[in-house]
């Protein structure tokens, strides 16, 4: 156990390298380790400045984004999906504070404080961060354990709207404190995951499917069947993206999400609509083989773009299966074949890489256009997310990726090539 104080000795000292490297040096150099112990350091004191803790036992925690890797929009049709956690991430220190609040300064941000005597939804916190605390507190009180009030100092590397899911990191890391400092650490990570998709639901306003959460909290690559929505099987996947010769890339393409609500909302109303036509509210329940040999009919009564949104659904929700099956083989080229697969398939059959609603802007297909140019034959490249603007994802052989990242900032600036990894460990507890 631990105080600030003794906290940042130790971090000086190396005695956390080990910890810090897993996490934040997966490219093995030294340099990296070096960022991720000054950027510990620099939490700590932080908190210490901010809250004065003196001797409460503090820790460190984590929160990762998470990458969607394969099964592009089919989770809210109850399909399969294959995400994993990133090494950008939330890090706080906390320590319990001995009052009955929640108290949550994060860097470049208002602090915020969530009274536990009142855990109740409140419309004027919808949208925000305090909502997603009160959120998971409330959760947890139902079920059953006792809130202790704690502060914490939060910095962040996941970017905002990059499609890493910073709500759903924010929503592990407090959930992690919680678990440590209320819960003897009895939750697991799927539990978890529940509690922030809780309160994301409920109490931010967001009616979001798990996976976001599942893949930030399980850690490395997870493999999530949805069939039954209150209790996926989640099945981690154990491969080493480090040993694969190629590097994660998101690329943020610099166009916004906003406005694409409906777009968003078309393609769940266009499957459910093709659903309906066997009498179900979903295509999961709806046998492949009845959906190909309807087709004719289909078409005349949802019309084309639904019937091609549908068969994506069919092939990319047996792609994701896939893929975790070439990894947990070891075979990486036939997950790239896959990844480049699912990415054709959202650009013709999905259609999400652009907006009908702003058909000059088309920054994923320039993206997708430019990378296929420089991969040259080479790696995966694919739309990342729920589409239409934002991000794509390519995995390059390491070989070229200088060239690729060079090439990516030429079209949409330094610093929107960003070089990730999927890292082993999900939400957890970093330094206790």
């Amino acid at each position: 156990m631990h105080t600030c104080t003794s906290l940042l000795s130790t971090l000086s000292a190396g005695d956390h390298d080990k910890a810090l490297a897993a996490l934040y040096a997966l490219d093995g150099q030294p340099s990296s380790l070096d960022a991720a112990r000054t950027r510990a350091i620099h939490v700590v004191q932080a908190f210490q400045d901010a809250f004065q803790p003196g001797d409460a036992p503090a820790a460190l925690f984590s929160g990762p984004g998470r990458t969607e890797i394969g099964g592009n929009h089919t989770d809210h049709q109850h399909g399969h999906v294959l995400c994993g956690s990133v090494d950008m991430d939330m890090l706080a220190c906390a320590a319990p504070n001995g009052k009955n609040v929640i108290r949550v300064l994060s860097e470049g941000y208002p602090a915020l404080e969530v009274e536990l005597d009142s855990l109740l939804p409140r419309e004027e916190e919808r949208n925000g961060s305090a909502a997603l605390v009160r959120g998971v507190a409330a959760k947890l009180k139902e079920l059953g354990y006792p809130l202790l009030g704690f502060d914490a100092y939060v910095t962040s590397t996941v970017l905002s709207g990059s499609g890493l899911s910073s709500s759903a990191a924010y929503e592990v890391l407090i959930g992690n404190i919680l678990n440590h400092f209320c819960c003897q650490g009895k939750l697991d990570p799927v539990t978890i995951a529940k509690v922030g998709q809780y309160a994301e639901n409920v109490y931010f306003g967001k009616p979001c499917g798990l996976m976001d959460q599942m893949g930030s909290s399980v850690g490395c690559a997870v493999a999530i069947d949805f069939n039954d929505p209150t209790d996926p099987v989640v099945t981690r996947v154990d491969y080493d993206f480090a040993h694969s010769g190629h590097t994660l890339c998101i690329v943020d393409t610099a166009s916004s999400h906003g406005d694409l609500t409906d777009d968003y909302a078309d393609i769940t109303r266009e499957m459910g609509a093709v659903a309906a036509f066997f009498g179900k509210q979903l295509l999961r329940e709806v046998p492949e083989a009845d959906f190909r040999a309807s087709l004719p009919a289909l078409r005349e009564k949802c019309g084309d773009r639904a019937v091609l949104r549908a068969l994506h659904f069919y092939d990319d929700d047996r792609r994701a299966v896939e893929e975790a099956e070439a990894l947990q083989a070891g075979d990486f080229d036939r997950f790239l074949t896959l990844v480049n697969a699912s990415g054709i398939s959202s650009a013709l059959h999905l259609q999400n890489t652009w907006s009908i609603s702003d058909p000059k802007q088309q920054a994923i297909p320039i993206a997708l256009a430019r990378g296929k140019e420089l991969l040259d034959g080479k790696g995966a490249i694919r739309v990342h997310g729920g589409g239409f603007a934002g991000t794509i994802q390519a995995f390059v052989p390491n070989e070229r990726v200088a060239l690729f990242r060079a090439g990516m900032e030429a079209l949409f600036g330094a610093g929107h090539c960003h070089l990730l990894h999927i890292r082993p460990q999900g939400g957890c507890v970093v330094v206790a």
